[in-house]
């Protein structure tokens, strides 16, 4: 198994900058992915950025493209985003995923909440 733990949420102003962490432990040597998706109230929950664990390759929805960064250290087992230029829209209870070969895990969501 894999365990994730969220941290970095907040309350933010829009157009301001938040940076969230997620440190797995465990099985981490099977992880193949890791990234974050996000679910605002009444809402199904969304992919927003996700990285390779070994190769470091990255990608993003085109709703945060441009604004936010996926970035990870090994050494560490930390996946990290960076949010920029943050928009009430991007209010929403954010949640780290673990991609494994086979299975997935879910960190427990972290709030973000951006006000206008």
């Amino acid at each position: 198994q894999v365990q994730l733990l969220e941290s970095g949420g907040g309350l933010v102003q829009a157009g301001g900058s938040l940076r969230l962490s997620c440190t797995a432990s465990g099985r981490t040597f099977s992880i193949s992915h890791m990234g974050w998706f996000r679910q605002a109230p009444g809402k199904e929950r969304e992919f927003v950025a996700a990285i390779n664990w070994s190769g470091g390759s990255t990608s993003y929805a085109d709703s945060v493209k441009g604004r936010f960064t996926i970035s990870r250290d090994n050494t560490k087992n930390t996946v990290y985003l960076q949010m920029n230029s943050l928009k009430p829209e991007d209010t929403a209870v954010y949640y780290c995923n673990a991609a494994l070969a086979p299975g997935a895990y879910w960190g427990q969501g972290t709030q973000v909440t951006v006000s206008s």
